[in-house]
């Protein structure tokens, strides 16, 4: 079928089974099939919590001894296989198969209930979750549960407040070290993927994908309170924050508190005077990559926000919601002396300071 060689006849007629699809073992608990008894046996530690391999530098345990050989050059080093197209290099063979499909655009693993692809097979099993919604992981303190034991353990840092993975640049600290990579590209300027309608580009292929929304009008996430939709999954939980009134970060120096950990570190070099974010333009610095983004529209002159009646575009997302309410007539912005409505808080303080002046 594709030539492949092995060492022994039992490992080929094991590999064969790859091309007929045949699985003909079975779990017990959840029904899943696998091809060998090995990967049966492995799986059933997903049921048994059973992890016999442990790491003899930081004692973290595996439920697959190869799992442990590739977690042990973390504490090495060692990173031996590299990518010939960026150079990024990788602990095993595997991750940089994987990793090659980012390049190739491969993605071999499809779901048989909506055909939705994908370069991984672990993403995919995730995936298929969804469809059949299984969340077998439940975390202990607020008994949220998770279709992965990986992502419920970055989900267990919110209660802990744990962010191990830190960048070298600028001290942020993240929660997942996936998001790390993709912040690291920040200050490297990398932007490897490039949406096909507009050219624009971006660090993930997650942010690529968000964005691509924006030429589709694709908002899959409701708000089940307002029923108002949103393009990402962040953007409703913060969302819902305006429901619930959940404020549940806090500034330890002004006891200010915010709806995501991102909004409080941006918050807080307001103390610290830190502002690691330089335009290459212009040199100003700003306290926030969000900040940094719109500054840069200045000079790129770019206007992504069009009013939907005038077809007048701004620069900020915000100025569109001030601006759509010249059409709406919406003045939410109330002077306690006289009642008088303003469609802006600026045009209130505006007011307020003339009447200061002229009491």
């Amino acid at each position: 079928m594709c030539n492949k060689t092995f060492s022994k006849k039992g490992n080929l007629k094991v590999h064969q089974l790859v091309h007929t699809g045949e699985r003909p073992y079975r779990c017990d608990v959840c029904n899943k099939t696998f091809s060998t008894t090995n990967n049966l046996k492995a799986h059933k530690r997903v049921h048994t919590g059973e992890r016999p391999y442990r790491c003899d530098v930081c004692n973290k345990t595996f439920s697959k001894k190869g799992i442990l050989r590739v977690h042990q050059d973390v504490h090495t080093g060692e990173r031996p296989y590299r990518c010939d197209v960026c150079d990024r290099t990788f602990v095993s063979k595997s991750y940089l198969i994987v990793h090659h499909r980012v390049h190739t655009g491969e993605r071999p693993y499809r779901c048989d209930v909506c055909n939705k692809t994908f370069s991984k097979k672990g993403t995919l099993t995730v995936h298929q979750n969804v469809h059949t919604g299984e969340r077998p992981y439940s975390c202990d303190v607020c008994n949220k549960t998770f279709s992965k034991k990986g992502i419920l353990r970055v989900h267990q840092n919110v209660h802990t407040g744990e962010r191990p993975y830190r960048c070298d640049v600028c001290n942020k600290t993240f929660s997942k070290k996936g998001i790390l990579r993709v912040h690291q590209n920040v200050h490297t300027g990398e932007r490897p993927y490039r949406c096909d309608v507009c050219d624009k580009t971006f660090v993930s292929k997650w942010y690529l994908n968000v964005h691509h929304r924006v030429h589709t009008g694709e908002r899959p996430y409701r708000c089940d309170v307002c029923d108002k939709t949103f393009a990402s999954k962040s953007k409703l939980k913060v969302h819902q924050h305006v429901h619930t009134g959940e404020h549940p970060y806090c500034c330890d120096v002004c006891n200010k508190t915010f709806t995501t950990t991102n909004s409080l570190q941006d918050h807080q070099r307001v103390h610290t005077g830190e502002r690691p974010y330089v335009c290459d333009v212009c040199k100003k610095t700003f306290i926030s990559s969000s900040d940094l983004k719109v500054h840069q529209r200045v000079h790129t002159r770019e206007r992504p926000y069009r009013c939907d009646v005038c077809h007048k575009t701004f620069n900020k997302k915000g100025i569109l919601r001030v601006h759509h309410r010249l059409h709406s007539g919406e003045r939410p912005c109330r002077c306690d002396g006289c009642n008088k409505t303003f469609s802006h808080k600026y045009y209130l303080k505006k007011h307020l300071s003339c009447c200061n002046q002229h009491p």
